[in-house]
């Protein structure tokens, strides 16, 4: 196959304007604003996509994601976010439950003042402790409520990664100034240009390795899950296996939040859709 080889003898070419496609479609996708010195990781992704598909440049490439991309659009996403995440990704499930669901556990669980959550594919923490924000911002730890998070992960670094709770200036830069200076501590010295998470949300959350396939270590019942962006490495029988298992673990009338490219639809019938990627296990499931 002859390639738009480079200029500068890369492979293919990568001009400004791919980049620049690809930094907005990302981030339409994601929530993920990829900074410039993300390029060259997202050439070195990609370069395998279009070799793997047999596109000779950039520029077709993108145009079959925009005209035509097919199951494509899910591995171009996979591509660039495998292990990248962010503070608030997809930040409409963190508004859907400051403003919906942590209100209606705190009406459902007056009496036993108990709510589990459990974030499923964690990576490098920034979804658990994200949502421990969102809980302590509503729920603070002088109400005298009895919050647990469970963080999983498949990978033993980044579940490392995400207990120490360590983040260099660039994995914050998108959090606001007031939220900063409320969760997070600044290093000093040679550390001044890292954070590091609070400890009062670090004692939230229980980080474990876990494969989702094997047994796990709890029954339930969880209020709610995170498994956004996970399912989609699975085929569709083992996905079916895997929400049908998050069914049996969830509380009644709980709730399942998946990835932007993941869906549910002819999957299982154990959740019905309530818009923006955000399930609620369905009446037949219960019991």
């Amino acid at each position: 196959m002859a390639t738009n080889r480079a200029a500068d003898g890369k492979e293919f070419g990568f001009t400004d304007q791919n980049f620049h496609a690809i930094q907005q479609l990302v981030g339409e996708r994601t929530g993920i604003v990829l900074s410039d010195a993300k390029r060259d990781m997202v050439y070195s992704r990609l370069v395998r996509r279009l070799r793997q598909l047999g596109h000779d440049s950039f520029d077709s490439y993108l145009e079959m994601l925009g005209s035509d991309p097919g199951d494509e659009m899910g591995h171009f996403i996979n591509a660039i976010t495998t292990n990248l995440t962010s503070f608030f990704r997809e930040n409409h499930h963190f508004e859907f439950l400051r403003e919906t669901l942590l209100p209606a556990l705190l009406e459902a669980h007056k009496i036993t003042r108990r709510i589990r959550i459990w974030s499923a594919g964690c990576s490098t923490g920034e979804e658990p402790y994200s949502i421990a924000m969102t809980v302590r911002e509503l729920i603070p730890e002088s109400s005298g409520w009895d919050i647990k998070i469970l963080a999983t992960d498949l990978d033993s670094n980044v579940v490392a990664t995400a207990k120490r709770g360590v983040y260099s200036e660039d994995r914050i830069s998108g959090i606001p100034k007031q939220r900063l200076k409320r969760w997070f501590l600044r290093g000093k010295g040679e550390k001044s240009d890292q954070v590091r998470v609070r400890s009062e949300l670090r004692d939230m959350i229980s980080f474990r390795q876990l494969n989702l396939l094997h047994d796990w270590p709890f029954k339930g019942p969880l209020d709610f899950i995170f498994c956004r962006n996970v399912v989609i490495y699975f085929n569709k029988d083992t996905q079916r296996k895997l929400f049908d298992r998050y069914s049996r673990v969830l509380a009644e009338d709980g709730h399942l939040f998946v990835g932007h490219s993941e869906s549910l639809y002819k999957v299982t019938d154990r959740f019905h859709l309530l818009g923006n990627t955000i399930y609620q296990k369905a009446e037949e499931s219960k019991g």
